[in-house]
């Protein structure tokens, strides 16, 4: 797949409540903002790059690329950054990763764009782990920007979880053995904690 025809999307537009009710994606981590480490190993793996954010915009904006706001009101969750992110996407491909994954693949798009093209699929989901401790992650996704009408339609009618919403959809589970780069850091004693680590 060329990646000139993928947009890349950063989820920041939850409340944060696990973290006290803070922004995740503006929290130092290595010195920088956990957002900027996502969209510095997800960029260069896209032509496009965009945030989607519902409050602290300014911030975001300092990152020197696009950001949105949700479509929906309310805080309604991922898939509504996902709608607002079809909604802006120029090019016919759009991942997303959420803003408190600083480690993420830095073959995270290839993996799916080759999982998604080999099966014909509409949405390819990253997925780790076997057998029974088979964990999907569906906020590190590649889907067709045509989902637009389905996904638009399924939260008008109430829906919020990503995987309802795809289990009506032709979808690729692309596996990645790394599970530590899916890990995301959900509280202060997490930001702490991934602050000694090797990345």
């Amino acid at each position: 797949m060329d990646t000139s025809q993928i947009t890349g999307l950063i989820l920041a537009g939850g409340r944060g409540t696990r973290m006290g009710t803070v922004d995740k994606g503006l929290q130092l981590f290595r010195d920088a903002p956990m957002a900027l480490h996502v969209l510095m190993r997800l960029s260069p793996q896209v032509a496009y790059i965009m945030i989607n954010a519902n409050q602290n915009i300014a911030p975001y904006e300092g990152f020197g690329v696009p950001v949105w706001q949700d479509e929906m009101q309310g805080f309604a969750g991922p898939l509504a950054g996902l709608q607002t992110g079809m909604l802006h996407c120029e090019t016919d491909y759009l991942v997303t990763a959420p803003c408190d994954s600083p480690f993420l693949p830095k073959d995270l798009v290839a993996c799916l764009a080759a999982g998604l093209e080999e099966k014909n699929a509409d949405l390819a989901v990253a997925v780790t782990g076997e057998g029974e401790s088979l964990q999907a992650h569906p906020v590190f996704c590649l889907a067709k920007a045509s989902l637009l009408p389905h996904l638009t339609l399924y939260l008008q009618e109430g829906g919020r979880k990503f995987d309802k919403w795809y289990s009506s959809l032709t979808v690729a589970e692309v596996h990645f053995d790394d599970e530590d780069a899916f890990r995301n850091i959900n509280t202060l004693d997490d930001l702490r904690k991934y602050e000694a680590t090797a990345s």
